[in-house]
């Protein structure tokens, strides 16, 4: 039945053809009834149908993704309901942001959105995200984020703050069959890989490791055996499908059954847009990454290493 049946924001927008940002605006105003389960909103199928009804009885064209014009601004509306602030990424500190953020931020209802870190910049130069999440490493200079950020957020006035420090390396079974050490050892015959989907970070890494070490993907065994979280790959290897996985060390405590070979120390970045109907929330944020009681909760988390959170690294 359809009463049974719900969408997500982004199977509603593959659905109406329009972009991510349409749908949560038609959320906003009531256009389109919602809910929350966990922190994804979601509508039911008959709500959706009752929407395209009433469109069709206005006779209103359904708005497409390119009719979609940032910078954008929000009607005002009820402090229950808020302003949609969209947080992509996965990492849990990105929750507990939002957590505070729905506490501590009058006026701002943040909604998250789970994609990659380079997904995560693409839909923020379309103005359909408000927060997002980085950790790209550039092969070439070493350095994290900020090379890929200036590149596709040409034109545009943001700031970039530290999140979190996080290890990153193998996901390998129990003992370290292969005894793998370092990222030139993926070249090592019979080893079976599960892999990241393409604009994540963790594929980004391996990309460019595979690219600085001369070892072509299509030579590597599962390449094409894609997972979309660390999770994910994780538990992958600790079921024997694979013997090694890229990600990071929180995850490996998570699933258990395996072990972690740290290889790099990766940088976990926020970016924000500077625009004037963001400044007031974008100060607020900076007050909570630097706040005793955020930094509290993270942590509690093993494998983050908090000393630069808060700090603005770059800034337009």
């Amino acid at each position: 039945m359809s009463s049974d049946i719900s969408y997500t924001t982004e199977e509603i927008a593959k659905l109406l053809k329009i972009s991510k940002l349409t749908v949560y605006d038609l959320i906003k105003k009531g256009e389109l009834p919602s809910y929350r389960v966990g922190k994804q909103m979601r509508v039911d199928a008959s709500d959706l149908e009752a929407y395209k009804q009433r469109a069709k009885t206005a006779a209103a064209p359904e708005p497409r993704a390119e009719a979609v014009q940032p910078p954008r601004s929000y009607p005002a509306s009820s402090p229950s309901a808020g302003r949609p602030i969209v947080i992509t990424g996965h990492d849990i500190g990105l929750d507990i942001l939002a957590k505070h953020m729905e506490s501590h931020v009058p006026g701002v209802r943040p909604l998250r959105s789970f994609v990659g870190s380079l997904d995560s910049l693409i839909s923020m130069y379309r103005g359909e995200s408000d927060i997002v999440s980085t950790h790209l490493l550039d092969g070439d200079s070493g350095e994290y984020n900020l090379p890929y950020i200036r590149a596709l957020l040409v034109g545009s006035s943001y700031v970039v703050v530290n999140l979190l420090t996080r290890n990153a390396g193998f996901y390998v079974r129990k003992g370290n069959p292969f005894k793998l050490e370092q990222w030139s050892d993926l070249s090592l015959q019979g080893l079976r890989l599960v892999n990241r989907e393409k604009g994540s970070g963790a594929r980004v890494l391996l990309d460019e490791q595979l690219r600085l070490h001369g070892i072509r993907p299509e030579r590597l065994n599962g390449y094409d055996h894609i997972q979309t979280n660390h999770l994910g790959v994780a538990t992958k290897v600790a079921s024997g499908e694979a013997d090694v996985g890229v990600g990071i060390e929180k995850a490996a405590s998570i699933v258990g059954q395996i072990d972690f070979v740290p290889l790099i120390r990766e940088r976990y970045d926020l970016v924000m847009l500077k625009t004037p109907d963001n400044e007031a929330w974008i100060r607020s944020v900076l007050h909570i990454l630097r706040s005793d009681a955020f930094k509290r909760e993270l942590q509690a988390i093993s494998g983050y290493d908090l000393t630069r959170t808060g700090e603005i690294l770059f800034e337009t």
